[in-house]
Formats: structure tokens, C-alpha cells, sequence
């Protein structure tokens, strides 16, 4: 075999090292000085900004803090990181509404191309209208009614006929139409039509053509304000006729045309990139999840063992609370959020954020519209000690109630539940002399002892009735309500009694031998007369 040698590069690098160490005066198995090229410590971790954190987790560190010792539970997922099937049904998009189709048309649409079965929109759009429409996918239903009361902006084209030489008098006009007005329906509604009380926020005219007698406004107004009308209105203002050439929806709540507006045609590409390819990125950018329909609410963060309860419906105590945000008020619509960043319902606020910070126990929020799915996080009302007690000792049913295992002695008790609590509210305690009598009917059902403590109750107030009570000659169960008597008393009582029984045994012992006697007597007699 032929022997590898290395290569000439390789070994004229070596020599000429071993050259330099033997001119400095080194030997190759020396300590050497590292000189400047010591690692110095750097910095491994760096904080990141909390103004990038995501959705309803952006500047979670600047919130107040209430408790930060708390059980997290591997529940739940980020808004962001859902798997593609939860990611598609709890989402929302914000859709540039086509003309010539009504908003119901292109909610069908969407459900047919997603797969989706709860699907609703953000306002009713005319067939004539196009723009901004957020749809709700699955459970995003939910918050369809807040997004309908949301404010709405517009931009409106309109003829004006005759023609209005001066520009000054329009703007003045559109100036004026601010504030609370009364609106009615134009010809051909797409909902209801009604006479309306609708404000509007501001209004202004962007471009006017004195050519064609036609301009431009933009309006920012309430949820249900007819932009026809209010072209009408202007025309009356004016002392000339106006009518409504087109109309556009720019904002519908918190989003507007720069936030992520799409047409159909892409989500009808993003649904076929994902069977085809299963090519998750498309469908990611164009839905949203519905956490950021919420980031202008204010916030209170809970614990996960708090998450199932207020799924199901129950307050918010201050317990539960982590962290919280300033400027909550009584009676202010806030959102209840998780350590994920998962909003979990919509509540209103019992306390504010000064009330919040100061008080130590007490109903902070009630919950209005729950988002979460139930049993997403585990329930934990039955892992308590005394729950699991009562499941160990069978005590209590699944719904921590009464059973028929229950003792007798556990249902008097205001531990069980509120029936239990309410029925014992008005029974007064037992004596010692009822309480021995009791003890023997721990088996009895709830229904069997209630009837027990209803029996009729005597008061003894003779000493006849408590000498029949003491030698247990009585028929119905007494209790006492008078001061007792001394023992002596009672003892000698007990004796008179006692020597009365012995005389009366006698007595009836006689009278029977008498009887027996003349018994016999006339036996006889009749067997001598049936002799005879």
C-alpha cells in the first residue's frame, strides 16, 4: 500500500511556526501570555422591548402589579402560535368589500371557501358600497356586536345641482352637520328603516370640481348613519338639491384600509395554497386572530387556575388578579387575559384601578361575553382539599351536592351547599337529650330527617308530665323549656312512682285470683246442673 503524505501547503506552514518559536525563544510545550487575545464576557442575554411584545401582552412589564406568585399551568396556547384549524376559527379579516354584492353574499362566500361554520360581519355594507368590512370567523362571532357599535369613517362623492359658485359656503355646511342628528332611511334600505338619532364626529371636504358640480368629504360618524341622508341634508343646507354618487367604508373600528385589508380573490388563494401545498403562511397573513380586535380595551391579567371559572360564568375576585392596567373604571367594558396573551372574556369592571390597588378582598369584575372555550383549562373548584375529600369519602356527587351516602350529621351542617345552608338557617340547635335520640338515624336520607325535626314537641311544665318522661311511660318526645329541678326531687319522684307500680301489680294480682276463683265456682255448678 502506498503511504499518504501530507500535503507541501500543510507542511511548509509547519515549518515556518516552528521557525518563528525557535527565533523568539519558545518552546513549543511553554505557557504562552494571551496578550489581547483574552474572551471577554459579553452580555448573553438582552432584554427585549416590551412595546414589541404581541396583541394584549404589549407592555405587560409596565402593568401594576398585584400578585406575581402564581401556578402556571401547561394549558392554552398563544394567540399566534394556534394550530391552522383553532388559528382559522377564532380569527378575523379585515375584507375590502367588493360593489354590487351585499355583505351577506360575501359572508356565505367566505363560509364556503373556509369551511367555516359561524361566520358574521362587522356592519351591514349597501350593495353600492365598498370598503372595509371585518368578518368573524368562528368563535370571533362573538364579538361581532362590539365591532357593529364601533365608530365608522367614510369618504363620499356627491353632485350638487345647481352649481355653488362659493366653496367657503360647503365647508360651513359640512361643519355644521356635527353632532347628534336626526336621521331617516333613504329609499331602498338594506335594514329596517326608522327615524334615527345618529351623531356624527367631524366632516370635512377634500376636493370639489367646479366643472362637474361634484365633491368629495370625508365623515367620521356613529354605527347606522345613512352617508345618503346626510348628502341630502347638505344639499338642504346649501338651498340646492344633492344626491350621493358613491360611497366608500375607509375604517371600521380600529382597522382601515392600511391594516391589513384583502380583496376575495386572496382568500380564495390562501385556502388552495394550504390543501394543495399545506403551505400554512398565506392563510396566517390574511386572518387575524381575534385578540387584536381587543388591544384598545383596557386589561386585567388572571391566573390559570382562575381561567375555567370565569369561563363558566363566575366573578372575577381579587385573587385571581396578576396584573392590571391604569385607568379602569367602575362600570367600563374591560378584557380578562391570560399569561399567553389568550383573552378569555369580556367583563365589566366592579372596581377601579385605585380600588384595585387598595382593597384586599372582593368582586373586582363580572364577566359579559365569554370568549374562551369552556374546559380549555382544567377546572379547579375540584381539586380543592375539601372536595377531594368529599369524592374520597363519596359524600358528595359530582356536582359537590348531597347524596345518599351523606351523613345525617353533614347535612345540618352550612358547609354543603345552599339549599342545605338555607334549609338549616332557621332549625334551632338540639338538645342534649334530643341529640342521643338522633344519633341512631345516621343512615336516613336528607328528606326523612327533615320530617324527624318536625314532629309536634310538647313543653313540660307538671311534675306528673316530668315524672312520665323520666321512667319513659311518655308517648311523644318532650323538651324541657323550664329551669330543671334538683336531683333529689326527681329521685324521690321516681320512687313514688315506683312504689305505686309495685301496689298496683299487687292489686291486679288479687283481682285476678278472685276472678280465677269464681271462675272455677261456676264451672262447677254447671257441671253439676248438666249431671242432674
Amino acid at each position: 500500500m502506498s503511504e499518504l503524505k501530507p500535503d507541501g501547503k500543510v507542511l511548509s506552514y509547519v515549518k515556518k511556526k516552528k521557525e518563528k518559536e525557535s527565533e523568539e525563544g519558545v518552546s513549543p510545550g511553554e505557557p504562552r501570555e494571551l496578550g489581547d487575545s483574552k474572551v471577554k464576557p459579553t452580555k448573553i442575554f438582552t432584554r427585549k422591548d416590551s412595546a414589541l411584545y404581541p396583541l394584549l401582552l404589549k407592555h405587560y412589564d409596565k402593568l401594576n402589579v398585584y400578585t406575581d406568585h402564581y401556578a402556571s399551568m401547561p394549558f392554552g396556547q398563544p394567540p399566534l402560535s394556534r394550530p391552522i384549524d383553532e388559528y382559522v376559527r377564532s380569527g378575523f379579516i379585515n375584507l375590502d368589500k367588493p360593489s354590487n354584492s351585499t355583505s351577506h353574499e360575501v359572508v356565505s362566500c367566505i363560509k364556503s371557501i373556509l369551511k367555516v361554520k359561524h361566520v358574521g360581519h362587522s356592519g351591514t355594507l349597501d350593495p353600492n358600497m365598498s370598503g372595509c368590512l371585518i368578518v368573524c370567523l368562528g368563535r370571533a362571532k362573538i364579538l361581532v356586536r362590539s365591532q357593529q357599535n364601533a365608530s365608522k369613517e367614510y369618504i363620499a362623492v356627491f353632485s350638487l345641482y345647481p352649481a355653488v359658485e362659493d366653496i367657503k359656503k360647503i365647508t360651513e355646511a359640512l361643519a355644521k352637520l356635527t353632532g347628534v342628528l336626526y336621521q331617516g332611511a333613504p329609499l331602498y334600505p338594506a335594514v329596517q328603516p326608522e327615524l334615527r338619532l345618529r351623531q356624527v364626529y367631524g366632516a370635512k371636504l377634500l376636493e370639489f370640481d367646479r366643472e362637474k358640480n361634484m365633491g368629495m368629504f370625508q365623515v367620521s360618524c356613529e354605527a347606522g348613519t345613512y352617508i345618503s341622508t346626510l348628502c341630502k341634508h347638505l344639499g338642504l343646507m346649501l338651498g340646492v338639491g344633492a344626491q350621493m354618487v358613491e360611497v366608500r367604508r375607509i375604517r371600521s373600528g380600529i382597522y382601515g384600509e392600511k391594516d391589513n385589508m384583502v380583496i376575495m380573490q386572496d382568500i380564495f388563494d390562501a385556502q388552495r395554497s394550504y390543501e394543495d401545498t399545506k403551505d400554512e403562511s398565506y392563510l396566517r397573513q390574511i386572518i387575524k386572530p381575534l385578540e387584536a380586535l381587543l388591544v384598545y380595551h383596557k386589561r386585567i391579567f388572571i391566573k390559570d387556575y382562575v381561567v375555567n371559572a370565569t369561563c363558566y360564568g363566575s366573578p372575577l375576585l381579587l385573587s385571581g388578579i396578576i396584573r392590571y392596567e391604569d385607568g379602569i373604571e367602575e362600570n367600563q367594558e374591560i378584557v380578562l387575559v391570560t399569561t399567553k396573551g389568550e383573552a378569555v372574556a369580556i367583563a365589566i369592571a366592579l372596581m377601579s384601578t385605585s380600588m384595585i390597588a387598595s382593597w384586599d378582598y372582593g368582586t373586582a369584575a363580572i364577566p359579559k361575553r365569554v370568549i374562551m372555550k369552556r374546559d380549555t383549562y382544567p377546572r379547579s373548584w375540584e381539586f380543592a382539599q375539601k372536595a377531594m375529600q368529599r369524592k374520597l369519602q363519596r359524600i358528595a356527587n359530582k356536582f359537590h351536592k348531597s347524596n345518599k351516602f351523606t351523613p345525617s350529621d353533614r347535612l345540618n351542617s352550612n358547609v354543603d351547599n345552599k339549599m342545605n345552608r338555607a334549609e338549616g338557617a332557621g332549625v334551632k340547635k338540639r338538645t342534649a337529650s334530643t341529640a342521643n335520640a338522633d344519633d341512631d338515624d345516621d343512615d336516613l336520607d336528607h328528606s326523612v330527617h327533615r320530617k324527624s325535626e318536625k314532629k309536634i314537641k310538647t313543653d313540660i311544665k307538671t311534675p306528673c308530665a316530668a315524672a312520665e318522661y323520666c321512667s319513659g311511660n311518655a308517648t311523644v318526645k318532650t323538651k324541657i323549656k323550664e329551669e330543671p329541678e334538683s336531683d333529689n326531687e326527681i329521685n324521690e319522684k321516681i320512687e313514688d312512682i315506683e312504689e305505686e307500680k309495685v301496689e298496683q301489680k299487687l292489686e291486679d294480682n288479687v283481682e285476678e285470683n278472685v276472678e280465677e276463683k269464681v271462675k272455677e265456682k261456676v264451672e262447677v255448678k254447671v257441671e253439676k246442673k248438666v249431671h242432674e
